[in-house]
């Protein structure tokens, strides 16, 4: 069986994170919201928006994504982006950071796929 490397941090009010590295450190960080159906697995939709910000900012040097995930309501309150180990976060890096978030199309792909894994 192998070892997943990423942590998955559960908190008592039903928040999430996923992290490479401990402890989460939110150097660069967005906030966004999600309308999303109950129920539906957050820890894959949080390993489905960290994978799609590492794709997009891979080219950042020393980053460690990581995303968090809490639930208002009908609402998923999502904060994504995390430690940097080298350089400094841009205007430009947190633009990227956030058109990954507010991709309408990312966004219906993460909910189907949390959907089909319904961890609650």
């Amino acid at each position: 069986m192998t070892r997943s490397r990423w942590h998955r941090l559960e908190q008592q009010d039903g928040t999430v994170t996923v992290t490479r590295r401990l402890p989460v450190r939110f150097d660069l960080r967005v906030e966004t919201c999600l309308a999303a159906p109950d129920p539906l697995s957050r820890t894959a939709l949080a390993h489905q928006i960290r994978q799609d910000l590492w794709r997009a900012l891979r080219d950042l040097p020393g980053l460690s994504p990581a995303v968090t995930l809490r639930r208002t309501g009908g609402v998923i309150e999502i904060t994504a982006g995390g430690r940097l180990e080298r350089g400094r976060v841009s205007e430009r890096d947190r633009n990227r950071c956030l058109a990954v978030l507010e991709d309408p199309a990312r966004q219906a792909r993460w909910l189907a796929h949390a959907g089909r894994r319904c961890d609650g």
